[in-house]
């Protein structure tokens, strides 16, 4: 049975990312490298992005409002890089992505940028830069939760489908209209989309570049919540889920996104192995102990 029981390493060493020696503790994108001592979240400084952290939970901010937090090349690879920082930090356990200003969450690719490229291989770079940042996103071993307030146009969508969770206002406006420039969603959409909410309803959205708003995104399963304000309704679901077993919640993320690459059998026997390595965690001995006590768990993510 091809299970990850077969010469099974250890619950962390085969699913969470561990911090790296201190001689090769650094991160290299888009030709910036940050060494040991620059690691810190708190004291990371970029160019189109901010990240917060209050106790467990961090907010990472596109930050070029008047670009309508546009993404640029600069921007996916400081996406890239921020997701490789939070992956290392054993103190965060739920982020939120969202946009600087009122008017856009992300308002899609950096036109101005994309039209000074020039060939199919560069074309074909830039859409392998975004996947790169929003798959590092949505491999995160903790939650990550979209907070969406205004646009989120091409990549922004595409930036929210990455996230596990999203959450819109009601003047939220979100689509896919890259074949009005004669293109296609470059950045994942083509391939999120359609899981989340259907082929035929992705391809309404692609096809037509129509966009929607909040409440028909909520009905048809693009979003999961409809919040006035929704960065503060992401940071009361993220504190429900900060709550519970981290080393648990990490491994339903990885059944679900091992299951949707496979067929039902196999995704069940992923299941099976996962269910097996959590009954291994103190995490688990805690939860049930503190159940039948009949009182709060205190997980420690061992």
């Amino acid at each position: 049975m091809g299970g990850v029981f077969q010469d099974s390493p250890s619950l962390d060493s085969l699913f969470f990312p561990q911090p790296l020696p201190s001689a090769a503790k650094s991160c290299h994108h888009a030709g910036m490298t940050y060494s040991d001592d620059d690691l810190r979240l708190d004291e990371m400084e970029f160019e189109n992005i901010t990240i917060d952290q209050h106790g467990p939970i961090a907010v990472l901010t596109v930050n070029r409002p008047k670009a309508l937090n546009a993404l640029n090349g600069t921007t996916l690879s400081e996406l890239a890089m921020a997701a490789d920082l939070i992956a290392n930090d054993p103190e965060v356990g739920a982020l939120i992505v969202t946009g600087a200003g009122d008017k856009a969450f992300v308002a899609g690719a950096d036109i101005s940028e994309l039209a000074g490229l020039e060939g199919p291989f560069a074309g074909r770079d830039m859409s392998l830069l975004g996947q790169d940042a929003m798959t590092q996103l949505s491999n995160l071993p903790i939650p990550v939760i979209a907070a969406i307030g205004g646009y989120a146009l091409g990549g922004g969508l595409e930036l929210a489908l990455c996230c596990d969770i999203r959450i819109a206002s009601p003047r939220a406006r979100m689509g896919l209209p890259e074949v009005t420039l004669g293109l296609l969603p470059g950045f994942a959409g083509t391939q999120r989309l359609p899981r989340l909410i259907g082929a035929g309803r992705a391809l309404d959205l692609m096809l037509t570049a129509r966009q929607i708003g909040a409440e028909e995104a909520l009905s048809m399963g693009l979003v999961n919540y409809v919040a006035d304000d929704p960065l503060q309704k992401a940071r009361e679901v993220a504190e429900q889920i900060v709550k519970n077993g981290p080393l648990a919640i990490s491994l339903v993320k990885e059944a679900v996104r091992r299951g949707l690459a496979t067929d039902l059998e196999a995704g069940m026997e992923i299941e099976a192995d996962l269910f097996g390595l959590a009954f291994a965690t103190s995490d688990f001995k805690e939860g049930t102990k503190a159940f039948l006590e009949k009182r709060p768990a205190e997980f420690k993510g061992e």
